[in-house]
């Protein structure tokens, strides 16, 4: 289903609480709401739909889907550099450092655990989902 873009920076600057098994239906919320925005979005966090769970969703560049994850932790990073980015849920762009490399520890759909490496743009964005997850703001 798709939801509403939560705007309230005092509830987007809130860490999220761990996602459970019975939070499965928000990641399926979250893929449509960013397939309703796709024209001006690659991905969101559960607490831009209002929900307050760590629970992301990106555009996967490599397969052209939309991959949901279930409490994502980055567990290596290489190779800073800075950027620009801009966010639904806020206003105008804003300066943040991020990694060109990540490696993220997540749980999929069906509860597994997974660990994956993501490079370029598509590590940029899950970096910006879970700053989101932690209660960051760009």
């Amino acid at each position: 289903m798709r939801r509403s873009i939560m705007k309230d920076e005092a509830f987007l600057g809130r860490a999220s609480a761990p996602a459970t098994e019975d939070d499965l239906p928000v990641g399926d919320d979250l893929r449509d709401t960013l397939a309703a925005h796709e024209h001006e979005c690659v991905g969101m966090a559960a607490n831009m739909i209002g929900v307050s769970r760590r629970v992301i969703v990106f555009a996967d560049g490599l397969t052209g889907r939309s991959m949901v994850m279930f409490n994502p932790e980055i567990v290596a990073k290489a190779e800073p550099y800075e950027t620009r980015e801009g966010c639904l849920s806020l206003e105008g762009e804003r300066p943040a450092t991020r990694y060109r490399r990540i490696t993220v520890t997540y749980r999929d759909r069906r509860w597994r655990e997974r660990a994956a490496r993501f490079e370029g743009f598509t590590a940029q964005i899950i970096q910006h989902e879970i700053d989101h997850c932690d209660g960051i703001l760009i």
